[in-house]
């Protein structure tokens, strides 16, 4: 599965319409989390029945606010729209260990 981009306005529809999701918050000048990138994608067309968003930090704020977003990069798992769990992290070993609440 691929990688789709997220803003407030969609945010909620896709928590909705997608039982399991994976979201990956950035800002454009957050170097770690352009490097974090290709990791993301990697993981999203390994884990299917999932879905993987691209949320910017700095132009989305409900979607940053559901997740208390403190760091970027900054990740979350939701389940049937609820929040599960959240990691601050680089690594992609913390995010794969995240994605693996879900199952």
């Amino acid at each position: 599965m691929s990688v789709t981009k997220a803003t407030d306005a969609d945010f909620q529809q896709l928590l909705q319409d997608n039982e399991k999701v994976v979201v990956k918050y950035y800002a454009d000048w957050c170097g770690n989390c352009r490097l974090f990138s290709p990791k993301f994608k990697r993981l999203a067309e390994q884990n299917e029945g999932m879905a993987f968003l691209d949320v910017n930090a700095e132009t989305s704020p409900e979607a940053r606010k559901l997740a208390s977003v403190t760091n970027l990069p900054f990740f979350a798992v939701f389940r049937n729209g609820e929040l599960v769990d959240t990691v601050a992290a680089s690594k992609e070993e913390a995010v794969a260990s995240l994605i693996s609440r879900l199952n």
